[in-house]
């Protein structure tokens, strides 16, 4: 039976301007519960990612109900868990633990939460050619989640050329050969003018991490683009591609979706997504009004 008090958290890097904790404390809050939502942030700590286990145990003996984890832990944390979901165990990275019976479990709601956002937003995009920009662990991910809406071909571009294989191999043996392939950066010009669209799934353009993932010359209108990043909601990728008429998709869908879907684990009770949605856009609205 579904308790009434929890206490969760978020470990990742930079994770100051998280709308995470009021998404949540927010919904429980409807939903007559208690529950306390804390960023722990590698950041403030002065602690390495490679930290990650180390707090996850001192999470679990605290009396942590669960965590969500984020840039740059998804894939670190693993070897630190003690089973993973079966989507988990495919991507290979973990943006939600939950403890139940003295273990830690890993689950991943970035898959669920991005193709849930897409559908929503790009509902009749091309889906031929796909461009991915990113490998790491909300890379492997969005890469699932698109193959998973019916994209024909995934093209995985990373600046790790050993990390963007090694996910395109993992495509390939869950989806079925051919369905994607890897590049490096060098070749993001030519993959761009003949695809349909492109997902960009790399830290840059977060609050921490400003900036173009790429030159905005190797946009062109006939692109769709679809953004991870959600602070900020717009990115200078979405304003570039905005300028020229590209259809977008940016990143506050995928963060509502997934929390939902990690609400869900944390507590056993059903979420109201339109209520966080627009919960989402209140709170959007409060961090970009003027002062």
């Amino acid at each position: 039976m579904p308790k009434d008090s929890y206490l969760v958290g978020l470990i990742g890097s930079g994770i100051g301007p998280s709308l995470s904790p009021a998404l949540h404390e927010r919904e429980a809050d409807r939903q007559g519960l208690r529950y306390l939502y804390r960023l722990i942030d590698l950041d403030v700590l002065g602690a390495p990612p490679e930290r990650v286990g180390d707090l996850v145990r001192a999470a679990r003996e605290l009396g942590y109900d669960g965590l969500n984890i984020t840039h740059p832990c998804k894939q670190l944390v693993i070897e630190h868990l003690d089973a993973l979901s079966p989507q988990a165990q495919a991507l290979g990275a973990v943006n939600t633990v939950v403890f139940e019976g003295g273990r830690a479990v890993g689950h991943n709601t970035d898959v669920t939460g991005f193709a849930a956002s897409f559908a929503r937003g790009l509902p009749d995009a091309p889906l031929e050619r796909v461009v991915q920009l990113g490998a790491g662990g909300a890379g492997a991910a969005v890469a699932h989640a698109t193959l998973t809406l019916g994209a024909e071909r995934v093209t995985v571009v990373d600046a790790l050329p050993e990390r963007a294989a090694d996910l395109a191999g993992a495509l390939n043996r869950h989806f079925g050969e051919g369905r994607a392939g890897s590049a490096t950066p060098d070749r993001l010009a030519g993959l761009l003018g003949a695809a349909d669209g492109i997902v960009h799934a790399t830290p840059t353009g977060m609050a921490a991490h400003p900036g173009l993932p790429f030159p905005a010359d190797l946009l062109h209108p006939g692109l769709w683009v679809a953004e991870v990043v959600y602070r900020p909601l717009e990115t200078e990728l979405l304003r570039a591609a905005r300028a020229l008429g590209c259809a977008t998709l940016d990143g506050g869908g995928m963060a509502v979706f997934q929390a939902v879907d990690a609400f869900r684990l944390f507590t056993g009770r059903e979420p109201d997504s339109g209520r966080m949605l627009a919960e989402f856009a209140e709170l959007t609205d409060a961090v970009t009004a003027p002062q």
